[in-house]
């Protein structure tokens, strides 16, 4: 059931899915087929066992019909992730990832778990380091400025996840700042 909007504060996970789906990623064709045209652009053409660019809905349409094989994009592997959470543990920042990691991965762990090396420890890894950037959010929020809030490198759904009691957040913080409390002893 759809939410109407005064009820959704943000946008939904599977929403954030569609968006990431539009990225660009590799596959290996397993059949042949000319250059395609879509309203976002055309595509091919495809040549067996030749690599080809498509984006990540049509990737997933050919894998579920066992017509590709998907090529992990260069940072969903154990070691770059491994990488990604030590820095995530040991520095204040958020570490550097593409914008739509969290979406893109699931989708390709979802369909295509079998094209990937050590899918489970990249599932393991991903949600260690989910765990670990959300911790961050967290403090952040807890720190909040009425000014503003800076948390460079936040991907699509932890700002997602943020926003909502961002924007309560500093609306609070700017009423308060605009409209100080006067307390009742130190006007007698």
């Amino acid at each position: 059931m759809a939410l109407p909007l005064s009820l959704r504060p943000s946008v939904t996970p599977l929403e954030l899915e569609l968006v990431a789906s539009q990225q660009l990623i590799e596959i290996v064709p397993l059949i042949s087929m000319e250059k395609t045209a879509f309203i976002s652009g055309a595509y091919g053409p495809l040549r067996p066992p030749n690599k080809a660019k498509i984006p990540l809905w049509m990737a997933v349409n050919l894998k579920m019909k066992k017509k590709c094989h998907i090529i992990a994009p260069s940072w969903l592997n154990v070691e770059y992730l491994q990488e990604r959470l030590n820095l995530e543990i040991s520095q204040p920042a958020f570490s550097s990832m593409p914008f739509r990691f969290n979406e893109i991965a699931k989708v390709i762990l979802d369909v295509a778990s079998d094209d990937l090396d050590n899918p489970d420890k990249l599932r393991s890894l991903l949600k260690d380091l989910r765990e670990a950037r959300q911790a961050k959010s967290r403090e952040g929020l807890r720190t909040l400025d009425h000014s503003e809030l800076s948390l460079p490198n936040l991907c699509s759904m932890e700002i997602n996840e943020i926003r909502p009691y961002f924007v309560r957040s500093m609306s609070v913080l700017t009423q308060l700042v605009r409209n100080p409390v006067q307390h009742p002893l130190r006007n007698a």
